[in-house]
């Protein structure tokens, strides 16, 4: 048996979108090589970030 399986990748969308502003931002802002790489992982996970502000504002 054969299903098909439809889905949505908005979510992608966002977070590629996200993680090339935030690489610009933390990346532009770095002073040094190695505040640049950190920058770069912080791209890499600024969801958490996000997520983390939002929790943060909604008071939970």
């Amino acid at each position: 048996m054969k299903k098909e399986v439809q889905g949505n990748a908005t979510g992608g969308a966002f977070y590629g979108f996200g993680f090339i502003g935030a690489a610009i931002y933390f990346i532009g802002s770095a002073t040094s090589f190695w505040m640049g790489l950190l920058g770069f992982l912080k791209a890499m996970i600024w969801p958490v970030f996000f997520v983390y502000e939002w929790f943060k504002h909604l008071g939970v």
